[in-house]
């Protein structure tokens, strides 16, 4: 018998009237976060509901982030890590070390099959089909499935245009790497992109065998994404337009729509939901200071530096002389929730903080959005994943930048080049351990008052501004991306393919 994924009879009927999306992010809070904001603000349109599929457990943390009243609805799809050589319980990546990530990322290949059913049950029950499939570039696959049953499918790229196209074209190019060492190279289908300078190219991206299972998959999933119907980005008008002409390239002209910034601190205030049990102790501590005087130091949830960089940064973090806030995670080689050991920092530094109160160290976690929102919140030191710096310059707030994997270095170097919001401190993971003076100097010339440090600042401004006007609705206005969603939705509601195929079919 075939098993179908849980899909409750009260939540199928109650919405039997109302036009339905899907959406299936990958397993990751830097996908699921970006999905479930972009839900919120869809579900702003009348008469249309939301659902987000994914696996049990992650079903689980997504229902903790929904407001008492809304028309997102949440659907498990059965799935069991230790089927695909994984460890047990382990449906996201934020736990897992890098080959369990590869691992899970392949083994979401095989959820295409119980989607599909999904998908037919769902639209069995209500009546019709689901107006549009929403996925990220990790799940590819979804287009098959689109096209099979008919539903028009559009590719959601949580991350910034410009470096996202540079990451496809990379990916899908396997020439780049079997040609003699130059420091920079140009990409074949992306002729209008800067040259790539070596080390801007982070390892994971690089290709290094012929039987590389990460590379493969992103050529497969990236190839099937580059043949859905529609794109959307997590950009606004004009900002890494680049991006823009690259993906409507290979998509044949098929709509590229910027609907960004897709945001959790772009909902309106009265939406917001709690993201952490409490930030009591934060709000408290950062109360302590003036505004625009505290650093906040976060590589991300899956990011990491080495344990002798760990050390360089804290005392470079000391020696600037400025408060942070700093989310130290265990250095890379070691196990992602290992306990965080006082041998990786100085000897004696927790204490001076302690004494000086110049600093507050936070393990694993904190509530990124809601520090980066106190008045006290100066200058971000960030890896440069895209929701990161989402956060920050919707507060205004300037970038030291360290990217360490993925697209984050093209993420630095556009924010620094060509937007000024940005100076790049670090760059990877290698052998050669960025000095603590070095750290100290970029802190200390990112937050001064006066000269580039203020200049960052009014950028940071600019771009807040510019994002709040893209998403600006009401009193008549419509702002560039509000009007793409509304694109987006009417395009999707009028395109017509066929109609779902029954349970059984083939």
């Amino acid at each position: 018998m075939r098993r179908v994924p849980n899909f409750p009879h009260s939540e199928m009927t109650k919405t039997r009237n109302q036009r339905n999306i899907v959406m299936f992010p990958f397993m990751s809070q830097g996908h699921l976060i970006p999905f479930m904001a972009l839900a919120r603000q869809i579900e702003q349109r009348k008469g249309l509901t939301i659902t987000i599929v994914n696996t049990p457990l992650n079903i689980r943390k997504l229902r903790s982030s929904l407001p008492p009243a809304t028309n997102i609805r949440l659907v498990e799809i059965p799935f069991c890590s230790t089927d695909h050589g994984l460890p047990p319980d382990s449906e996201n990546t934020d736990t897992l070390s890098f080959i369990h990530m590869i691992r899970l990322l392949e083994a979401s290949e095989n959820l295409e099959s119980p989607f599909k059913s999904l998908l037919v049950k769902m639209s069995e029950r209500e009546g019709r089909a689901p107006i549009c499939i929403i996925s990220n570039m990790f799940m590819g696959w979804t287009v098959k499935v689109a096209n099979e049953l008919g539903i028009f499918h559009t590719v959601f790229i949580a991350g910034a245009g410009y470096s996202m196209a540079l990451y496809f074209s990379i990916s899908m190019d396997i020439s780049l790497w079997q040609t003699d060492d130059h420091e920079e190279f140009s990409l074949p289908d992306f002729p209008e992109a800067f040259k790539i300078h070596q080390s801007r190219v982070a390892n994971d991206l690089k290709y290094t065998d012929a039987a590389d299972s990460w590379f493969l998959f992103r050529k497969r999933q990236f190839s099937l994404c580059l043949s859905s119907d529609a794109i959307l980005l997590n950009t606004i008008e004009g900002l890494g337009q680049k991006g823009v002409k690259y993906f409507s390239r290979k998509l044949g002209g098929k709509p590229i729509w910027t609907i960004g910034p897709i945001s959790s601190s772009m909902i309106k205030d009265d939406q917001k939901e709690l993201v952490s049990n409490s930030n009591g102790c934060y709000t408290e501590w950062l109360n302590l200071y003036p505004p625009a005087s505290v650093l906040y130091v976060s590589f991300g949830s899956h990011n990491s530096i080495s344990a002798a960089q760990t050390k360089e940064l804290a005392i470079g973090l000391e020696a600037s002389g400025k408060a942070f806030i700093w989310v130290a995670r265990s250095p890379t080689g070691f196990d992602v929730t290992e306990e965080f050991r006082a041998e990786w920092l100085p000897d004696g530094f927790k204490e001076r903080l302690r004494r000086t109160n110049q600093g507050m160290v936070i393990h694993k976690w904190a509530p990124q959005q809601e520090i980066l929102s106190h008045k006290s919140i100066g200058a971000f030191l960030s890896h440069c994943g895209w929701n990161s710096i989402l956060e920050s310059l919707c507060e205004g707030i300037p970038i030291i930048g360290w990217p360490l994997a993925g697209e984050q270095f093209f993420n630095s170097h556009m924010l620094e080049k060509e937007v000024g919001v940005c100076i790049e401190v670090g760059r990877g993971n290698s052998l050669e351990v960025v000095r603590h003076d070095r750290i100290a100097k970029a802190i200390k010339m990112v937050m001064n008052k006066t000269g580039k440090g203020e200049e960052m600042r009014r950028k940071a401004r600019e771009m807040r501004e510019k994002m709040e006007d893209a998403i600006r609705e009401g009193e008549g206005y419509k702002g560039s991306s509000a009007q793409a969603v509304d694109e987006f939705i009417s395009t999707a509601i009028s395109t017509t393919k066929t109609s779902v195929l029954p349970l059984n079919a083939k």
